[in-house]
C-alpha cells in the first residue's frame, strides 16, 4: 500500500485551516445549498445561469472540504526543539542579505499548504527554503534559483 502524503505546518497554520475548514461547513456549504434550492426553482435547468453558478460554486466548496480534511487527517506538526536556535528550520522565521549589498528580506519556512509568499511564508518545497534548510546565522549561502544561482547570508533566525 502507498505511504500517505504528510502536511508539515505550523500549529498556527492548522487551526487556520481548521477554521477555514468550519467556515465552509457551517456557513458557505448551506448558503450553496440556498442558492441551488432557489435557482430549482425558476424552472428549466438546461438553461439557468443561477443554478449552474451555485453548482460551480458546490463543487469548489466540497472539494476544499475534502482536500482540507485530508490535509488535517495527515498533518505534521512542525516541532524545533531539538534544532538549535540558530539554524534555519521549519516554522522558522529566517531573515537573509542577498549578496553583496541588497536589502535584507525575511521570510518563514512553513509547509506548502500555508505557504504565501506575499505574506513572507515560503514553502519548505521552494527553492529558496531548500538551500537555507540546515544552514546557520552567519553562513553564506549558494541557492539554486530557477534562472540561476545566488548568494546570500543568513542575518538572523528567529
Amino acid at each position: 500500500m502507498a505511504e500517505e502524503k504528510t502536511f508539515p505546518m505550523t500549529l498556527e497554520g492548522k487551526q487556520k485551516l481548521e477554521q477555514e475548514l468550519e467556515d465552509l461547513k457551517l456557513k458557505r456549504r448551506p448558503e450553496v445549498i440556498k442558492r441551488i434550492k432557489i435557482a430549482r426553482s425558476y424552472g428549466d435547468l438546461s438553461e439557468n445561469s443561477e443554478y449552474e453558478s451555485a453548482k460551480d460554486e458546490q463543487a469548489f466548496v466540497e472539494s476544499r472540504i475534502s482536500q482540507i480534511e485530508n490535509m488535517l487527517q495527515y498533518a505534521e506538526i512542525i516541532d524545533n526543539e531539538d534544532v538549535d536556535k540558530d539554524e534555519v528550520s521549519m516554522g522558522r522565521k529566517v531573515t537573509i542579505q542577498e549578496l553583496p549589498d541588497e536589502e535584507p528580506e525575511s521570510y518563514q519556512i512553513v509547509g506548502e499548504s500555508e505557504s504565501d509568499p506575499f505574506a513572507g511564508k515560503i514553502s519548505n518545497e521552494s527553492p529558496m527554503a531548500k538551500g537555507l534548510l540546515g544552514h546557520k546565522v552567519g553562513e553564506e549561502v549558494e541557492i539554486e534559483i530557477p534562472n540561476g544561482t545566488m548568494k546570500v547570508k543568513i542575518l538572523s533566525v528567529e
